[in-house]
C-alpha cells in the first residue's frame, strides 16, 4: 500500500510560532501537529499549537517564503588555539557577523563594575620591599652556611 504524501507546512518540521516570535528554528513534535489549509504544521509545544490555531494567518507564508534565522556558529577551544582568527575568517567567508564573546561581556560589565573583569585584568599584588629584603638576606645567610659546611667537609 502506498503512503499518502504529507503536505507539510511552510516551515517543514520546524515550529512556525517559535520561528515567528523568537526567530529560532525549533523542531516540532508529531504529537503537537495541526492541519491548516491541507498542510500539516508541527509545533514545539501544545501552547504554540493553540496560539497558531487562534490566528494561523500570522504564522503562515503569504507571498514569499518565511525567512530562516541567521546562521549561528560557536567556536570553543583552549587559550591561544586560534578561535578568534578562525571565527573572523569563517565570518568573512560566510558573510555573517562576528561577535567575540569576551569583548561583548566586558562591554556589558564595564558600566556596572567600572573596571574590566577576568584573569587577564586581575591586578598584580604589589610586592612588599621589606619582605624582599628579608628574603634576600636569608638567602645570603643560607648560602654562607652552605659554603662553610662544604669547606669543612672538603678539609675532612
Amino acid at each position: 500500500s502506498k503512503e499518502k504524501k504529507r503536505h507539510m507546512g511552510d516551515t517543514k518540521h520546524f515550529c512556525p510560532v517559535s520561528l515567528k516570535e523568537n526567530f529560532v528554528l525549533y523542531p516540532g513534535l508529531y504529537e503537537h501537529a495541526a492541519k491548516y489549509r491541507e498542510k500539516i504544521y508541527y509545533f514545539s509545544t501544545s501552547e504554540y499549537r493553540d496560539k497558531f490555531l487562534k490566528n494561523p494567518e500570522e504564522y503562515v507564508a503569504h507571498d514569499e517564503p518565511i525567512q530562516a534565522p541567521p546562521l549561528r556558529v560557536c567556536l570553543l577551544g583552549t587559550h591561544g588555539a586560534g578561535k578568534t582568527t578562525s571565527a573572523r575568517q569563517i565570518a568573512d567567508k560566510l558573510g555573517i557577523f562576528h561577535i567575540q564573546f569576551e569583548e561583548y561581556l566586558q562591554e556589558l560589565l564595564l558600566p556596572k563594575t567600572k573596571e574590566k573583569v577576568g584573569p587577564h585584568f586581575d591586578k598584580e599584588p604589589e610586592e612588599d620591599d621589606d619582605k624582599m629584603t628579608i628574603l634576600s638576606q636569608e638567602l645570603e645567610d643560607f648560602s654562607q652556611i652552605m659554603t662553610k659546611t662544604e669547606t669543612k667537609k672538603s678539609k675532612q
